[in-house]
């Protein structure tokens, strides 16, 4: 390997991840049969890929594992063999590199046990918990729902009701004569795409006399660890009658700005958690019987992540490397190293004396509990001769007599090379006025005439040897600066010039142009008669300028003051000193005003609503430049924000000033009425009033919800009822003693902790419509296949009707897990398709429309066919004969579980194409005609009751 990088120029290079594998997990009911991990890395030459799964090699080889590029294609995945940690190993002759690890998972979600619930019987008033005790499942990323008494009715939750996502449970504050029913919990599983609902529990309320009860808190947020920037769920729900009102705090500290709280007060959601969010949180639930309390500590800490890390790095062969390699985290990570995907060492990387054998792929790993990064970087080893082609010495050097010169000579070269200097012919060596240094300079004192002459450096490594030569001249002093001095500027333009003149001996090293404390080189010209010209002149450009007249031995000197006028500096300082509902009062200190009075100040604003800075209304509207407060009016109340300022003057505007601290305007009562408020249709007895949410920037408060009103049309009195939840804009009464269809006037308003807001329009709905009465009649069945059945029916005459619901399930399941299909009103049959073979089913057909489903009609039980012929005909000849082809195969024989064939079905195609001529026989052979142009397909099937069996093919030409 050590061509390879001691060649100067080399452009190839170790492989560069450009895609690594991730944690995946694959449903165990997949239909995919199959699952991929990716990998992809760039490289010159082109790398080789291998894969190790919990740290062995796979056996590429094997038929189950494909390989396209560097992605893993595993066939048939089973849990007992595949799952574990996957790693791709990447080289070519630069190195080797691993992948970080990546997780193959199974996921699934087993079935409720089969078993019976048991009833539960509550008086009323009394709290209740119906628990759900989830299935065995993987991951834990399960949402939760209720069903109460069929699919798809789920309980809609309110200040009275909850369902915890920790566990599943059911939380009922205190049970109503209402609640009686029968619950069923849904679980779902994202991550798989799966749902299974546990048997129904009853839940039968007991009559009794209303009785109160304190406040109880039986949902329990327990301590939490959360990652940096991750959003974080806390919850907390209390029985009692009446319902508790639920409220939260941090101990010691506000809640966090980025803190909601939703669900009727039972969740708290904090948002992109920070470090300074962390601490002790309090959860109160309260009734005026009495109440409860609950306190745990929620606890940040954070996933490594790179402060410094490596990069691609060359070396000379022989020097020494330091690499930082530097990650923060909580806990703090620990550092290992890994060359050519082999562990290599721990801590930080320092390295003597390199070698070939220390070139290579290195990666910094950087890991704590919570995560791992990777950092991977090639190391190259660079060896050759010395050359002065890119660093020449200086052709001509000058001393002055008596003086102090050193002679630069810096070869590029590797290993270093050892030095050695000659002036003409005379070889050099370290006396008391000459010296050769580590570098190879050569510095000589007390320069004489006899000094003046040729030096040549000599440089040589075992790689070679190579020299260069100067030539060394006496020169004389620079004489004083004449009359024209540089004066002082004051300017505002694009450039500046300073006219210097010098008077200066012929051999005058250069005439410099000093800023006193920094040096400015870009867009700076220095003239030959003196003068210094900066182009495009900034504010950074000011401040004293020195010129010096200098030769080795002596130098003379004159100063002058740039002044440069522009916009104004940012102002600093920004506090907030008085926040009400739709103001708030700022103050401020001036920031600089590059010699150009300040003739204004703009205040900004931004809100979590847009990204943008947008300038604020004040009090007073136009901010002089001598003001350093101001009152930014018409706020948004209840709404969290940021202010900048920025000054003015009359050569442009300046910088904004570093943003204030967030804050929070105080609360009002809302002043807009939500929208498009209507409704009606629902289930039997119901009346649905919808409307459209008020967003977030009109909340005005805390505690935001709605408040329902609505009355029979033409009566007097108006009933209100209260919606807790801000983002929901549907409401549903229930009433046994509502008629259908009924007119009914309803109007809403938004309220928070400060009021209520006004009432919107009025509008007029109608209550729900009866469900149809009647049953469908003269419902048939007819089987077509061993997966597919037609069936018809009469229509009722129900003028309400929407459409039509057919139910199908096979004998041996529960009518519960029936199939259900639904067609509009206009249809009169419908197909039932992938139906299991030979298998008894039971269908009925009812009537719907938008208030429910109607009495089913009487039971259908039929029976599907047996499968097709799973046996695929063998073609045995293709004979041609003049212009035909007579095609001959094997009789299919049918199982005793599958349909007997009745003959089979030929399909004559040209290939590639999916139409073509079908044909019908009895025989075992069939004549087609021979293809004119191209190849055509002949495929051939059993036919028989239970459908078409498999295919057989052949390919003829003409």
């Amino acid at each position: 390997n050590s061509v390879l990088f001691s060649e100067e120029g080399n452009k190839g290079y170790g492989p560069v991840f450009e895609e690594q594998p991730i944690d995946t997990i694959y449903p165990e009911e997949s239909s995919d049969g199959q699952v991929s991990m990716n990998c992809r890395a760039r490289a010159v030459p082109f790398p080789t890929y291998r894969w190790k799964l919990n740290n062995w090699d796979i056996d590429l080889t094997k038929e189950r594992y494909s390989m396209v590029g560097g992605r893993l294609v595993i066939n048939n995945p089973e849990k007992s063999r595949d799952a574990g940690k996957y790693v791709c190993v990447v080289s070519n002759v630069f190195g080797t590199v691993r992948s970080s690890e990546a997780t193959l998972s199974f996921g699934y979600l087993d079935p409720f046990p089969p078993e019976e619930r048991y009833e539960v019987k509550v008086r009323e008033g009394v709290g209740a918990v119906l628990l759900c005790e989830p299935p065995y499942h993987y991951p834990d990323d399960l949402s939760y729902r209720w069903l109460l008494n069929e699919f798809p009715v789920f309980i809609a939750l309110d200040k009275r009701r909850f369902v915890s996502q920790t566990n599943g449970n059911l939380y009922i504050a205190n049970v109503e004569a209402s609640d009686k029913g029968n619950y069923s919990c849904f679980v779902s599983s994202p991550s798989i795409t799966k749902s299974v609902f546990s048997k129904f529990i009853p839940l039968i309320p007991q009559s009794d006399r209303a009785k109160v009860y304190p406040a109880d808190i039986k949902v329990k947020f327990k301590d939490t660890y959360a990652l940096l920037g991750q959003n974080v769920t806390l919850e907390c729900f209390a029985l009692g009658n009446p319902v508790p009102e639920l409220r939260w705090s941090k101990y010691l500290e506000p809640l966090p700005a980025s803190a909601e709280i939703s669900m009727s007060g039972a969740v708290l959601k904090i948002f992109n958690i920070q470090y300074e969010d962390e601490g002790l949180y309090e959860c109160e639930a309260e009734n005026y019987k009495g109440k409860d309390k609950h306190q745990a500590r929620v606890y940040v800490q954070a996933a490594p992540e790179w402060v410094e890390h490596i990069n691609d790095t060359e070396r000379d062969i022989g020097s020494d490397l330091y690499w930082p390699c530097v990650a923060t985290g909580k806990p703090i990570p620990t550092i290992r190293w890994l060359k050519n995907g082999a562990s290599f060492r721990k801590g930080e990387l320092r390295m003597q004396s390199l070698t070939f054998d220390d070139a290579g792929m290195y990666q910094c790993i950087a890991e704590n509990m919570h995560g791992i990064i990777y950092a991977n970087a090639e190391l190259k080893i660079v060896a050759s001769p010395p050359t002065f082609e890119f660093n020449p010495m200086k052709k001509k050097i000058l001393a002055a007599k008596g003086g102090r010169v050193i002679i630069e000579c810096k070869p590029k070269a590797a290993p270093k090379p050892k030095f050695s200097w000659s002036k003409g012919t005379e070889l050099l060596v370290n006396g008391s006025r000459i010296r050769i240094w580590d570098d190879g300079s050569l510095e000589i004192i007390n320069v004489t005439k006899l000094d003046e002459g040729r030096y040549t450096c000599f440089a040589e490594n075992n790689r070679g040897k190579a020299n260069s030569t100067g030539v060394l001249e006496m020169t004389g002093k620079p004489q004083n600066f004449n009359s024209v001095q540089p004066d002082s500027v004051h300017l505002c333009s694009n450039s500046s010039r300073f006219s210097k003149d010098a008077v200066c001996h012929s051999s005058l090293i250069g005439v410099l142009m000093n800023k006193l404390g920094r040096h400015e080189h870009r867009n700076n010209t220095i003239k030959s008669n003196g003068e210094l010209l900066i182009k495009n002149v900034q504010l950074r450009h000011a401040g004293r300028y020195m010129c010096t007249a200098q030769t080795i031995v002596d130098n003379s000197s004159a100063s002058a003051d740039l002044v440069v006028r522009g916009p104004p500096g940012p102002p600093g300082g920004i506090r907030i000193e008085e926040i009400r509902d739709t103001a708030v009062a700022l103050t401020w200190s001036r920031g600089t005003d590059n010699h150009s009075p300040i003739s204004k100040y703009t205040i900004q604003s931004k809100t979590f609503l847009s990204e943008e800075w947008k300038d604020a209304k004040t009090d007073p509207s136009d901010i002089e430049g001598n003001m350093e407060s101001a009152t930014v009016i018409d706020l948004i109340p209840w709404m969290e924000y940021e202010f900048r300022i920025i000054a003015t003057n009359t050569l442009g505007t300046g910088e904004p000033s570093m943003p204030s601290p967030r804050i929070r305007t105080e609360g009002a009562p809302p002043n807009v009425a939500p929208s498009d408020v209507g409704g009606g249709g629902g289930s039997n007895r119901e009346l649905t009033i919808t409307w459209m949410p008020l967003s977030r920037e009109y909340h005005y408060g805390n505690n935001f919800g709605y408040i329902v009103a609505f009355k029979p049309f033409g009566e007097k009195e108006w009933r209100r009822v209260t919606v807790t939840n801000p983002e929901i804009g549907r409401y549903v009464h229930k009433d046994e003693s509502m008629p259908p269809s009924t007119q009914y006037q309803v109007k809403v308003k938004a309220f928070n902790n400060k009021g209520d807001g006004p009432f919107s329009l009025t509008a007029v709905i109608y209550s729900a419509q009866d469900a149809p009465t009647e049953i469908p009649t003269d419902v048939s069945v007819k089987v077509l296949s061993s997966s597919e059945m037609s069936v018809s029916w009469h229509h009722v005459t129900d003028k309400s009707v929407e459409g039509y619901q057919i139910r199908y399930w096979a004998a041996h399941d529960k009518e519960a897990a029936a199939q259900r299909v639904q067609v509009s009103n206009q249809e009169y049959s419908t197909k039932l398709e992938n139906l299991k073979p030979n298998t008894r089913y039971h269908v009925d057909v009812s009537a719907f429309n938008s208030a429910g489903y109607g009495p089913p009609s009487s039971t259908i039980d039929v029976v599907t066919r047996k499968a097709p012929p799973s046996q695929r005909p063998r073609i045995i000849s293709s004979v041609r004969s003049g212009s035909r082809y007579i095609i001959t195969w094997d009789h299919v024989k049918a199982m005793s579980n599958e349909s007997a064939v009745e003959g089979y079905k030929v399909l004559y195609r040209p290939d590639g194409q999916h139409e073509g001529k079908l044909f019908s026989t009895g025989k075992h052979t069939i004549e087609v005609p021979v293809p004119s142009d191209g190849e055509y397909v002949v495929e051939v099937r059993a036919h028989s009751e239970g459908g078409d069996g498999e295919v057989a093919q052949i390919k003829i030409s003409g």
